[in-house]
């Protein structure tokens, strides 16, 4: 073999094995300078269409700074949660930084990454509601939630968080009839038409719910104590260990530089990303 081809080879192999071992994920994102990520068209103050029509919110200015150190720019698709749930995403989709708790049943086909942020879930009804008093009295209630959930997951009795120190759940219901919705806009969209219309109260994020209840007084209330505390991490699809590793890598400097503080703080007005 002359000298010349085998120098061909050789940088051939070199930039294989580099790339192999960046991961498939990697490579794509390196190789398209673009980061795809998913949420939830209508989770404020999370992710939602502000008057721009543009996505906005926490989540969406986390996955901004993680394309940045990506050197990447961010593109946003809104799939629905059960599809985003299910896995087996080949490709379409890069990263959820989604306020996705790791449950069993995601764990079985997501990857989950990094923690970076907890919140209560809470049971929400109609301001008008007085025969819900407690976390109790939704026993053989119709409670709406977004389907493919963790919230559909606890009204099931099945949820069982995968995150360190996670706490088993305590149930307060023996039975209820879960209304499963496509997005949480249909389901408060649904209790704001009265009290036990269409369902009788709603299982949601407490900083979610604030904020629908702030921006529509006089239509939902709060109920008794929240029902668990939720951690949120960032998830991908299963089997990209490159990948799930430098995504850690740039969450961790996210966490230690302030970045996602500050942004909980821009958006939550408070830091709960620890």
């Amino acid at each position: 073999m002359n000298a010349k081809l085998y120098a061909v080879i050789a940088v051939l192999v070199a930039g294989w094995s580099v790339n192999t071992y960046a991961g498939e994920t990697l490579n794509r994102i390196k190789t398209t300078k673009t980061l795809v990520e998913v949420v939830d068209q209508s989770y404020p103050p999370f992710s939602f269409l502000n008057d721009k029509n543009q996505m906005d919110g926490f989540d969406i200015d986390v996955a901004k700074e993680v394309a940045k150190r990506l050197g990447a720019r961010l593109k946003i698709e809104t799939p629905s949660w059960e599809v985003v749930t299910a896995g087996n995403w080949r490709g379409r989709w890069d990263v959820c930084i989604c306020s996705m708790t790791p449950d069993k049943q995601k764990a079985r086909v997501l990857d989950f990454v990094a923690h970076y942020y907890s919140a209560p879930a809470v049971l929400v009804t109609a301001d008008k509601n007085s025969t819900i008093t407690s976390e109790a009295d939704i026993n053989a209630r119709r409670i709406g939630v977004e389907q493919g959930s963790s919230y559909e997951r606890y009204l099931q009795k099945g949820l069982v968080i995968e995150a360190p120190d996670a706490k088993p759940i305590v149930y307060p219901f023996d039975r209820v009839t879960i209304a499963p919705y496509g997005s949480e806009d249909l389901a408060y969209q649904d209790l704001a038409l009265g009290a036990g219309k269409r369902i009788d109260g709603i299982v949601s994020n407490l900083i979610t719910a604030k904020a629908r209840i702030a921006k529509t007084p006089g239509k939902f209330k709060l109920i008794g104590s929240p029902l668990y505390l939720e951690p949120n991490w960032v998830a991908i699809d299963k089997g990209d260990a490159e990948w799930k590793a430098e995504l850690a890598r740039i969450l961790a400097e996210l966490k230690k530089d302030g970045t996602l503080s500050k942004l909980s703080q821009k958006w939550i007005g408070q830091d709960i990303t620890q």
